[in-house]
């Protein structure tokens, strides 16, 4: 929870909390209202446009502010993700204060520690974000609090584990970093070089297809078409990328000097 100590760290969260502010209002608010009107049966251009996009499944969601916020936490959330949880044990390493921690705690402490440290903190961020959607939806409908309450959880429960493989290439590539700056550096040539061969072994290999599940993210498109709960019969593809990532990153902690 370091980012509530320090004055970068309150400026991110009111950033954060300005550009939610707008995403609410000129977004949420007003994309709600159009999904809503497709709902009841009107506005069929709505609809096509979500049918081209194969995002039709938007408008059967029975809180549509809960639907823009699925929307708008699967493609977003994940940058936000990174750059939140860049500076996991780099910046430790970098000052030396990582040596003075390992003499209280286990190198495995410290990592896996930091990682949870981090997904916390985005469940703050995520649940506060999410919460903010129950005024607008009230304003909208006043009876929305039953169907609110029922989606919520489910939108909230599937979007930290989508973020989970996340964080878990930003603790890996911490570990090998040694300021935010560098990891953030080290994480996008990763992400380029694994989709570089992926796509070279799908082009010689069509089979090879598979690897496309081993990039965090590589779910989403699906989730896109999915209703509330129905989103978990694709968890299993982030926890699977997670514990490989975390796996390689308590590996790169213990044979890294600190």
């Amino acid at each position: 929870m370091r980012l509530f100590a320090s004055r970068r760290g309150w400026v991110s969260v009111v950033a954060f909390a300005l550009v939610w502010g707008m995403l609410l209002y000129y977004v949420i608010f007003q994309a709600s209202r159009l999904l809503a009107v497709q709902g009841g049966g009107g506005s069929s251009m709505v609809g096509a446009v979500l049918d081209f996009l194969g995002m039709d499944q938007l408008t059967h969601w029975r809180v549509p502010e809960l639907a823009v916020y699925w929307l708008l936490g699967l493609m977003l959330l994940p940058f936000f993700a990174i750059s939140l949880t860049a500076d996991q044990t780099a910046s430790d390493r970098s000052r030396g204060t990582l040596r003075f921690l390992s003499l209280r705690s286990t190198r495995a402490q410290i990592f896996f520690g930091r990682y949870l440290g981090q997904l916390l903190l985005l469940l703050l961020f995520v649940g506060g974000s999410l919460l903010s959607t129950l005024p607008v939806a009230l304003y909208r409908d006043g009876g929305a609090i039953p169907d609110w309450l029922v989606l919520a959880p489910a939108v909230l429960i599937n979007l930290l584990v989508v973020l989970a493989p996340y964080v878990a290439l930003m603790a890996l590539v911490s570990a090998l970093a040694r300021s935010a700056r560098q990891a953030m550096l080290f994480a996008i040539i990763l992400w380029i070089v694994t989709w570089l061969v992926v796509r070279y072994l799908f082009a010689y290999f069509p089979q090879a297809g598979f690897l496309d599940w081993t990039m965090p993210g590589s779910q989403i498109p699906y989730l896109l078409r999915v209703v509330g709960w129905d989103a978990v019969q694709f968890a299993w593809i982030p926890i699977v990328q997670t514990v490989i990532l975390l796996a390689a990153g308590i590996f790169v902690m213990y044979r890294k000097d600190l």
